[in-house]
């Protein structure tokens, strides 16, 4: 059996290129780049996918190996593929703000933990929705949903030299404000209700200077806060929902995704 080098380039371009796009979502994407998933998993994950699915991919372009035109194919599939998993990376990431403003206004800013998602020191509020939210993500197949959207990226944006435009980014850009406006309506019912908590304990220092509201507002504070907390996790994970929603909706029109 003889193999020509066009046959090998070829075979070769039409599995590397599809790994570069789906490896990329594996390293930005939330849970698959967490670092309790060991590299290794990762990497053998990207390449069985992208090995049962590159017989239904579109055929990609044979150029030379080394040319400037295979590297401006593989920085296109790479930024397509953070492109998908970095939206995701933000719905999450609204998730921690909202924990974050929550904790500091129960006065729980100082109990931080290391957030093994990330990497990074995070309050323990954020640690438990992210949590919450991780196993609500799994159970309503949000990972198999990516999948899905990576692979039919490829429909839609093929492997070429062009893909994301300027333009794409720059919306990717305005929309990720997103993180703070979804993150802020998550913790709204929490900062409310503290803030009239807070209000009345004003109003009492006031009414009675003798009473030492440190030692009773510190702790009703953090009392009311998980009240609330426990009886706004239903509106909590629908808020998430509809933001996991919003992003794979975004994802797929600046992919150019119609479903």
């Amino acid at each position: 059996m003889i193999f020509s080098e066009t046959a090998i380039a070829s075979f070769l371009a039409g599995f590397l290129w599809p790994l570069m796009r789906i490896g990329s979502v594996f390293v930005a994407a939330p849970i698959f780049s967490s670092r309790q998933v060991p590299v290794r998993w990762r990497a053998a994950l990207a390449l069985v996918i992208t090995w049962l699915v590159m017989p239904i991919l579109p055929p990609v372009p044979v150029v030379e190996t080394f040319g400037h035109e295979a590297l401006l194919i593989t920085v296109q599939q790479v930024a397509i593929g953070v492109l998908i998993g970095f939206i995701l990376q933000l719905v999450f990431a609204s998730l921690v703000f909202a924990g974050q403003v929550m904790a500091y206004s129960m006065g729980l800013g100082f109990a931080s933990m290391m957030d093994p998602q990330n990497g990074v020191q995070v309050p323990v509020v954020s640690q438990f929705y992210l949590i919450l939210v991780t196993l609500f993500f799994l159970v309503l197949d949000g990972h198999l949903i990516l999948i899905e959207v990576v692979v039919d990226s490829f429909a839609t944006m093929p492997v070429a030299v062009d893909g994301l435009s300027r333009n794409t980014l720059w919306d990717f850009v305005a929309w990720s404000g997103r993180v703070f406006s979804g993150g802020l309506l998550m913790a709204l019912p929490v900062v409310t209700a503290l803030l009239v908590t807070n209000l009345g304990m004003g109003i009492i220092t006031r009414a009675a200077p003798q009473l030492n509201i440190f030692a009773v507002g510190f702790p009703m504070t953090m009392m009311i806060g998980f009240v609330i907390m426990w009886a706004t996790v239903p509106d909590l994970l629908n808020n998430f929902g509809e933001l996991v929603n919003e992003g794979f909706q975004v994802t797929m029109r600046y992919l150019r995704i119609v479903r």
